[in-house]
């Protein structure tokens, strides 16, 4: 039995062509677009990386609040306490305070306000400034927040550990004076001389 050759018109083996073209273009335009969704995942996950890098970089640096600090504030160093005319400086948990012509770097506050109360006590969070030296701005601060200021309710970050603050270690203050004359530095400086207001309190 003889076999025939089967010859396919034009017009089908130009439409085969046509079919096969127009898959090989979905083909790949579908990995064109797996390659860009790719690329997008990859910078996506790339830039999260560096954000949890920069905010451990930040907290590791700043260091970690209070529990008689403010809530939502995490990378300010600084806060100013306008009832006791400090500083307290997260970053090494010092209180910083004028004293014997220049100012003192110390863990606990001078005995006279040894029973001052950190928890109920109105924190000014310093949010442009992360310097050694926040006092140069100390005239603009004892001026902008006077004694007895108070802005809006702060919450603290830990709650108040019994009754008063008969815990030093957790609330960072109020030794009696032979033990806060120890370790004191002092640390001369022009004061309160530059009034520039750089020091801005940021209010919750």
């Amino acid at each position: 039995m003889a076999i025939q050759n089967r010859v396919l018109p034009n017009s089908q083996i130009n439409s085969s062509k046509s079919q096969y073209l127009y898959i090989n273009q979905e083909q790949r335009l579908t990995y064109k677009e797996m390659k860009q969704l790719k690329t997008i995942t990859i910078g996506i996950l790339f830039l999260l990386s560096q954000s949890i890098k920069a905010q451990i970089s930040v907290n590791v640096n700043i260091g970690s609040p209070p529990p008689w600090g403010p809530v939502g504030y995490t990378t300010e160093r600084y806060y100013y306490l306008p009832d006791v005319e400090a500083y307290f400086d997260i970053q090494t948990s010092m209180f910083i305070y004028s004293g014997n012509g220049g100012w003192i770097h110390n863990s606990y506050l001078p005995g006279v306000y040894r029973n001052y109360d950190l928890y109920n006590g109105y924190k000014v969070v310093i949010t442009n400034y992360r310097g050694n030296t926040p006092y140069i701005y100390y005239k603009n601060h004892k001026q902008k927040y006077a004694k007895g200021y108070r802005g809006r309710p702060q919450k603290t970050i830990g709650q108040k550990p019994g009754k008063g603050n008969s815990s030093p270690q957790k609330n960072l203050h109020n030794k009696p004076n032979k033990q806060m004359n120890q370790g004191n530095k002092k640390q001369q400086s022009g004061g309160g001389s530059h009034g520039g207001g750089n020091g801005k309190g940021k209010k919750k």
